[in-house]
């Protein structure tokens, strides 16, 4: 493949990402500061069933379950699939909005990813406070998969979380395929991607926040994680990277399940069911059961 169709993949990717993600949500507004009145799309996702803070959770499902959506992404459009699904087997469902730079209405999860983990915290509370729970389960998909880590390692989120289940998270970061390993040759690219978008540059492979949040292990006790991932997935490479090292740890490549499964970054996290019922499994598992191609209709 020539040079220029290696470096045209990811950044189709990422445009992908972009309009499947934030299109729909073009004309949403900006999403209230934490703890303050409901943003347009988390009444949205209560209005479609989920952000009902007058839910209680059952016996079977004693832990809500709180998204947390990726990149460019928000609390609804991330999870107009996984989250119905997860309500149609009982659970209590919540989900944010986070990481919103001043004056970008329409693009979220772009904010440092430590001050996103700190509105992550504020999130949990209140959903603790409302559902009367003792801990919650955490779901997220690319960013939204491995920003509750710092909140768990740094913020006290470990004694709020029970398990943390990671879609396609970059948790060691990616290179989009060596994309960014161009920065250096483009005097002030990586002064302004830090300065514009430090959600970004936070997930660019070996940035300074990575760095602090895998030094010394990339898990702590008490938290049971999972990492979905597939082997197709163009944003976050190389795939084996989202995965973790540590106990109490289970990285599934989807592929290993359903040899068909061909979903990338996107769908893995927006249709993908055979990736629904790991997360079912991840969040139940005494009730787990085998995933296979069948899943997808389950």
């Amino acid at each position: 493949m020539l040079p220029w169709k290696r470096l045209f993949r990811p950044l189709a990717a990422l445009l992908l990402t972009t309009a499947v993600v934030v299109v729909p949500a073009a004309g949403a507004q900006a999403a209230a500061p934490s703890g303050g009145a409901p943003s347009l799309q988390q009444s949205q996702a209560s209005a479609s069933g989920w952000n009902d803070y007058s839910c209680k959770p059952s016996a079977a499902h004693p832990r809500p379950v709180v998204l947390v959506h990726g990149t460019f992404a928000n609390s609804v459009d991330n999870w107009l699939a996984l989250a119905p699904y997860l309500e149609d087997r009982g659970y209590c469902v919540f989900s944010l909005d986070y990481g919103q730079l001043p004056g970008v209405p329409l693009f979220y999860g772009l904010g440092p990813i430590a001050d996103s983990a700190g509105q992550l915290r504020t999130f949990v509370d209140k959903v603790l406070a409302a559902t009367g729970s003792a801990e919650v389960d955490i779901v997220g998909h690319s960013q939204g998969g491995m920003m509750p880590r710092y909140y768990l390692k740094f913020l006290g989120g470990a004694a709020k979380v029970n398990a943390l289940v990671g879609i396609a998270p970059d948790n060691h970061g990616t290179t989009l395929n060596g994309l960014t390993n161009l920065l250096p040759y483009f005097p002030g690219a990586e002064d302004l991607l830090s300065g514009a978008t430090p959600g970004l540059a936070d997930q660019v492979a070996g940035s300074a926040f990575l760095t602090k949040l895998n030094a010394g292990g990339d898990t702590v006790p008490g938290v049971h994680y999972t990492v979905i991932a597939t082997k197709y997935d163009e944003v976050v490479t190389p795939y084996s990277s989202q995965f973790l090292s540590g106990t109490d740890v289970h990285n599934v490549l989807l592929q290993n399940l359903c040899v068909l499964d061909l979903s990338e970054h996107v769908l893995i996290g927006l249709t993908d069911r055979i990736a629904f019922h790991e997360v079912a499994n991840a969040l139940d598992p005494a009730h787990a059961t085998p995933t296979t191609c069948a899943s997808a209709f389950s």
